[in-house]
């Protein structure tokens, strides 16, 4: 979902230099709300990589797969641009029947990614995701791409206010994340949470699937200042983060959510290379754990770099 994020501040740009353009988008189902934030996206194409990959070879995946060519195939592009040079994305801009620039075999995120590509670019995979994105479309549209204004260019008021009662004031804790290098410990999520019932303030745990929800009622289980909420679709995540007085997050896609809302965010990261694909944007801060172990970070560290992002 982070991806999805770091290639919108691309699309904004290429408005500032081809006053018409316009975007058609290919995204999984689970993350389709992503791209329609962005005004200049007209429809999104839906896939469904992960039962493709769990089904490769049955009929309802080949259904589905040609389901998706069709639509891309049915539309006369001026330009086509895979801009996750990923083996999944890679694989849709292989079938379809147009010309697809892509990143070279230097640059992509995986390889072999580049040879689905009739058109390679070059580009240094030092830089942080949102500018590897602003490059490959800017030389993909011939132009001069900057990193002076990141803006997302989401429209922020088309969040969903969720059917539940939040309260006026309140904090998101992201506890939630997908690879267990990525998790802090329940113990210190629990601490924090004991630290902040004692300011009485309140918490929302938002979760992505069913495991991660009852991790976030273990989590909450120890204060009535902390709600562990049921599962909900991405557009009203995004408006109680959008909402919050600041979050603190674990290292997944909705820490790029609280940078993409302007939410003051603080995240936690083990392996993750910050200066590559760290959340970025404004009251942004990282705390990396020693040795690359986010269960280093203790919750005083948290505590002490509050300051960075609230007032009170």
């Amino acid at each position: 979902m982070g991806d999805l994020m770091h290639a919108l501040p691309a699309l904004t740009e290429a408005k500032e230099h081809i006053a018409d353009i316009s975007f058609d988008w290919v995204v999984d189902k689970n993350f389709a709300s992503v791209p329609s934030w962005h005004p200049l996206v007209d429809k999104t194409i839906v896939t469904d990589h992960r039962n493709w990959r769990r089904q490769l070879f049955s009929k309802k995946a080949r259904e589905s797969l040609q389901q998706v060519l069709n639509e891309i195939n049915g539309t006369q592009y001026d330009l086509v641009v895979d801009m996750q040079n990923n083996l999944k994305s890679a694989l849709v801009s292989f079938l379809s029947k147009h010309r697809v620039t892509g990143m070279d075999a230097k640059s992509v995120r995986e390889y072999p990614a580049h040879l689905a590509y009739s058109t390679k670019i070059n580009v240094d995979k030092d830089l942080h995701a949102i500018e590897r994105q602003k490059k490959l479309l800017a030389e993909a549209l011939d132009y001069s791409y900057s990193m002076k204004n990141v803006d997302y260019g989401a429209l922020l008021e088309t969040f969903i206010e969720p059917n539940i009662n939040l309260p006026n004031k309140y904090v998101v804790l992201v506890q939630n994340a997908s690879w267990i290098t990525k998790q802090w410990s329940i113990a210190k999520w629990q601490k924090l949470v004991k630290y902040f019932d004692g300011k009485n303030i309140k918490m929302i745990l938002p979760s992505g699937n069913l495991n991660e929800l009852e991790r976030a009622k273990e989590i909450a289980s120890i204060s009535t200042n902390a709600q562990a909420i049921d599962l909900m679709p991405l557009n009203e995540i995004a408006y109680i983060i959008k909402n919050a007085n600041f979050c603190i997050c674990s290292d997944t896609g909705l820490a790029h959510l609280s940078a993409l809302s302007g939410t003051p965010s603080i995240t936690l990261y083990g392996p993750t290379e910050t200066a590559l694909i760290g959340t970025y944007g404004k009251n942004q801060v990282h705390i990396v754990g020693k040795n690359n172990d986010i269960n280093n970070i203790e919750v005083s560290d948290v505590l002490d770099n509050l300051t960075k992002i609230t007032t009170d």
